[in-house]
């Protein structure tokens, strides 16, 4: 029996007596549960962001204090990625998704109770490691448990889920602090996670397929130890930086991030010149499509999350409008990737690879619109609702083809390792977006009045629109659809 046979019996959802109606009716009730902490996680990296104020009044907190209340959940999320897809490819996708749901729930209930700035910090780093757990685990049962047609419709909810999962938060993290519930203030930002986590909990305890993988690998120590440390050394100071205004061991941090990940190379080829497991093989690199497919996803993704940081400071601090507000106004966006990502599958896979690139183009058109509209100084009017619903249509034919033509053809004792690589670099790409984009336009606008921050907007829609079509460039290199 092959790798690949015996991975999949191992990760079967259904025993042999099932029928195939029935089998379909519990692969999609587990899809639901893997979304669900999808959105939920994705959810925690941005809904914090328009609760900050009221966190810093309720628990008279420093500015540094609250910066890391935010990013500690960024940082860890972020720098743990590929550990936690080598410990689902270990030790059984299953049993790591549900540890790392149990962690992320209960550090959601610690951060709601959190009664000093402290003890929310340390919750959000462990609510970070739990979703570093969850998150690559959900390609890689997507990709055991599903096959064609039904494969690619379970990526394409997967893509529009992370597409709105960055929106939505906005919208509910100002609608649940306005709300004041029972005079909680700031809390139901965090305690929302855990009924929701407990319900996904229950579920994924009888939905989804157990065993673990036929070969399970080892866990790469040298390699855990050194790219972490890349990680660290490379995300740190982009999401602190700004703030602390770039004092000089967070540049010398950058600097030596680069040859730290050269470190992490060369770690790499000698575990496996011995025979080891490296944390990303080569052969999954050379996996046609995959690195083109990265490198897009990672353009795209640094826009988006660079875009929707600087609009929404725009918003409320030059415009003076309310997070309520602010977030509603990326509800046609949110539209948009959501339709996108429902209804790309009825173009004929000939035509992926042109479309995603076309899609590229279509997103770029409208960042750049944006920006002209918004340099005015005004709120953009009805004319901005327009633009962010085609930026949103193009993201929407972007990030979910993307990710199914990119991992294709990957194999599913890869799937962890392919998995990991395209996480990381995502997430690494909105926290690299956020720095650099969000860092044009907070410099550009710092103190300068309304004009100045129009103009900085404007200035920052540009630079994502090139971002834009870098994206649409190495698209063009993915391979034909098949």
């Amino acid at each position: 029996m092959s790798e690949t046979t015996s991975t999949r019996a191992d990760s079967a959802p259904a025993g042999p007596t099932a029928t195939p109606s029935a089998e379909r009716r519990r692969s999609n009730l587990m899809l639901v549960v893997l979304l669900g902490s999808v959105f939920m996680a994705l959810l925690d990296s941005t809904i914090v962001n328009v609760a900050t104020p009221t966190i810093r009044t309720d628990l008279d907190t420093t500015g540094s204090a609250l910066q890391l209340i935010v990013s500690g959940y960024t940082v860890a999320y972020a720098t743990l990625l590929v550990t936690g897809a080598r410990l689902g490819a270990r030790n059984g996708y299953r049993a790591a998704f549900l540890f790392g749901l149990v962690t992320f729930t209960v550090a959601s209930l610690a951060c709601g109770l959190a009664p000093t700035a402290g003890l929310l910090i340390g919750a959000r780093v462990v609510q970070g490691v739990g979703a570093a757990l969850m998150m690559p685990q959900v390609y890689s049962l997507i990709q055991l448990t599903f096959e064609g047609a039904a494969r690619a419709r379970a990526l394409s909810l997967y893509a529009a889920v992370i597409g709105l999962g960055v929106v939505v938060g906005q919208v509910v993290g100002g609608v649940l602090v306005s709300a004041d519930l029972f005079g909680t203030g700031w809390r139901p930002v965090f305690l929302i996670n855990v009924p929701i986590g407990a319900v996904l909990l229950i579920a994924g305890l009888r939905l989804l397929p157990p065993g673990r993988p036929a070969r399970p690998k080892s866990l790469d120590i040298p390699g855990l130890v050194t790219l972490t440390a890349a990680l660290l050394l490379l995300v740190v100071p982009l999401v602190m930086g700004h703030d602390r205004d770039w004092p000089l061991w967070m540049q010398v941090s950058l600097i030596v991030s680069v040859p730290m990940f050269a470190v992490f190379a060369l770690t790499e080829r000698a575990v496996a010149r011995r025979g080891g497991d490296p944390l990303i093989p080569g052969r999954v690199l050379k996996t046609p499509g995959l690195v083109p497919g990265a490198s897009a996803n990672f353009f795209t993704m640094a826009g988006y999350a660079g875009f929707l940081f600087a609009f929404s400071q725009h918003m409320q601090t030059a415009l003076g409008e309310s997070a309520t507000r602010t977030g509603l106004t990326f509800a046609p966006l949110a539209l948009g990737v959501a339709g996108g990502s429902l209804t790309w599958q009825k173009v004929p896979a000939r035509l992926h690879r042109p479309m995603i690139a076309v899609a590229c183009l279509v997103a770029a058109l409208g960042y750049c619109g944006i920006g002209f509209a918004m340099r005015s100084g005004g709120d953009g009017g009805a004319g901005l609702l327009g633009l962010q619903l085609v930026v949103g249509i193009g993201m929407g034919y972007i990030t979910s083809p993307l990710l199914t033509v990119a991992l294709a053809q990957v194999k599913p004792a890869d799937a962890a390792d392919a998995s990991g690589v395209m996480t990381t670099g995502a997430q690494v790409a909105q926290v690299l977006g956020v720095a650099t984009y969000g860092s044009v336009y907070l410099s550009a606008a710092d103190g300068a009045g309304a004009g100045a921050a129009a103009d900085a907007l404007f200035i920052t829609s540009m630079f994502v629109t090139a971002g834009a079509l870098l994206s649409s460039a190495a698209a063009l290199r993915l391979p034909h659809g098949r």
